[in-house]
């Protein structure tokens, strides 16, 4: 399908006029009026009448302008997508405040002239990312597909970086003295993670991590955001929390909360991005590279079975199964 008549079709219905719509295009009326007719008896049907103030849609041409404008606007994220600076590198991030986010902005004040838009999806399936990066709604997104082997074709994952958890309590918590702690002094303590939501990656995260550890993750009640959360911790004596070492939360000095890491080993949740394999947007490069300049993770190390690891070489990344 000539994609210049199915663009010259749209302007005219959304102007109304052959004319408008051959100056706005930059040709002759009748340039458009003949790219209109071929489309015609391509698809076998009149998609306008001609009136006394120009043209109105038919039957058919009003149930083919909403197919039309989708082809344009797939040619023309097609053409964009691959036109180097031409619109900014969009992002998609779990949260604002998550080390996706806080590694995206330290890389922006390094390169302050990155056009970078970062966004949040605010979904717990990743495939519903995946499905995002395919129809180019976004260039790249931090999720992970734990069986790699279900992604599609025309989409890659990479490993990115992994952030290393800290415990979080309050005060008057029993471990709230301890400067490190390993994953055995944890069991018995109540880990309150709200809002773990069935088929996302963090489901799967924690499912491991309480089998393999033996932890008391408890995902129970409503998720009412961080700032509740931190109000419950600075208050309880048995209540804790999860969180990447990256992750940034504020609250109150008063509040007295402790983020106190985890070692022997080091629990650490592993971060994917997800991008076209043909075409992805060309600042993205710089900031794969960036992800190999964070400080590497300690020797001793706990990753989930489904987690990949990057081998560099040449510059090049790798997966490897753990």
């Amino acid at each position: 399908m000539d994609t210049k008549a199915v663009r010259s079709f749209v302007r005219a219905a959304e102007l109304g006029q052959l004319q408008q719509a051959a100056d706005e295009l930059g040709v002759t009326q009748q340039a458009v009026s003949k790219r209109i007719a071929t489309l015609e008896r391509e698809l076998g049907v009149r998609l306008f009448t001609r009136t006394a103030r120009g043209v109105e849609l038919t039957l058919d041409g009003q149930a083919f302008l909403p197919h039309a404008r989708n082809i344009i606007t797939g040619v023309d994220r097609a053409i964009t997508a691959i036109r180097p600076g031409s619109r900014a590198l969009r992002i998609d991030v779990l949260g604002l405040r998550s080390a996706q986010a806080v590694v995206l902005h330290d890389y922006w004040r390094s390169h302050p002239e990155t056009d970078l838009d970062v966004v949040t999806l605010r979904v717990n399936d990743p495939r519903v990312a995946v499905t995002a990066v395919q129809a180019g709604d976004i260039d790249a997104s931090f999720r992970s597909i734990t069986d790699p082997a279900t992604l599609p074709r025309d989409v890659q994952m990479i490993h990115a970086f992994a952030s290393p958890l800290e415990l979080v309590v309050g005060p008057r918590h029993p471990l709230a003295p301890a400067r490190t702690l390993t994953p055995s002094q944890l069991r018995r303590h109540r880990i309150w993670v709200p809002g773990i939501a069935p088929r996302s990656e963090w489901a799967e995260f924690y499912d491991q991590l309480a089998t393999d550890f033996d932890l008391r993750i408890d995902a129970a009640g409503p998720n009412f955001g961080n700032e509740v959360l931190l109000d419950i911790l600075a208050d309880s004596a048995d209540v804790a929390t999860l969180v990447g070492s990256r992750d940034r939360y504020i609250w109150p000095p008063n509040y007295d909360l402790r983020r106190i890491p985890i070692v022997n080993p080091t629990l650490a949740y592993p971060l994917s991005l997800i991008f076209p394999r043909a075409n992805p947007h060309p600042g993205l490069r710089a900031i794969i590279n960036h992800f190999g300049t964070l400080a590497p993770l300690p020797e001793t190390v706990w990753l989930p079975s489904w987690a990949t690891t990057p081998r560099r070489s040449d510059g090049s990344i790798e997966h490897t199964r753990r």
